[in-house]
């Protein structure tokens, strides 16, 4: 599997005859390098982990461009449909779909979910992990945007992830300390990518405190550089 970061917690999965883009915040993102057309080329799923603008982005514009299914909670995918997206599978916490040569599984995160318009804030459902699972690849776990809780350790237990997207940028998420104790306690990861950092001033600008508090810990830590993919 190739692993692409894309800037925030934009991530780009490409295997077998699948590419997936999960929380493709492109447009007003300044960590956002390339084209939006080489990003979702070849697009055949959109994941969403919750309904924060900074995590929905491109999607209304490019599932419409792409035709990708859109994977989501319930209430997203009736938000979308209202804005004339076809092509989508609601669930929610704790749901698994079979998307056609893979597994998306919704689970807990810890933050919220919603969006304003004309001041006035509404819920977009809950806020989610993302748990991808295919036949003979690493399992995916994206935590979204959250703070560590202590089902992390269930989370682990049922789905056995390989590679995790970690948010690391502090203020809306987990601090880089707090983001490796949740690695170290909770998770026997392959790798753990960090994310949701490095975008605006107001969250950590780079992934620092996290790879020092990981040195020694026994875990591979990755830090992507944007549009450049690892493979896994």
């Amino acid at each position: 599997m190739k692993i692409t970061w894309l800037g925030h917690s934009a991530f780009r999965l490409d295997f077998a005859d699948k590419v997936i883009l999960i929380d493709p915040f492109f447009t007003g993102n300044p960590a956002f390098e390339g084209s939006i057309e080489q990003a979702s080329d070849g697009l055949t799923h959109i994941l969403l982990t919750h309904g924060h603008s900074d995590h929905v982005g491109d999607t209304v514009d490019i599932a419409k461009k792409t035709g990708a299914k859109v994977v989501t909670n319930y209430e997203l995918c009736m938000h979308f449909a209202k804005q004339g997206i076809e092509n989508f599978d609601p669930m929610n916490t704790g749901g698994t779909t079979d998307q056609g040569g893979f597994t998306v599984t919704l689970v807990h995160a810890d933050h919220g979910s919603g969006m304003s318009e004309m001041d006035v804030n509404y819920p977009l459902g809950p806020a989610c992990g993302v748990v991808v699972k295919a036949s003979g690849e690493p399992t995916i776990y994206h935590m979204g945007d959250t703070d560590i809780f202590g089902d992390m350790a269930l989370i682990n237990e049922i789905h056995r992830p390989d590679v995790a997207m970690v948010p690391v940028g502090d203020r809306f998420t987990m601090g880089g300390e707090v983001a490796a104790l949740a690695v170290q306690r909770f998770f026997k990861l392959k790798a753990a990518i960090p994310c949701h950092y490095g975008s605006f001033p107001i969250i950590d600008p780079t992934a620092d405190r996290f790879v020092a508090a990981m040195d020694g810990k026994g875990t591979q830590v990755i830090v992507p550089h944007k549009t450049v993919g690892v493979t896994i």
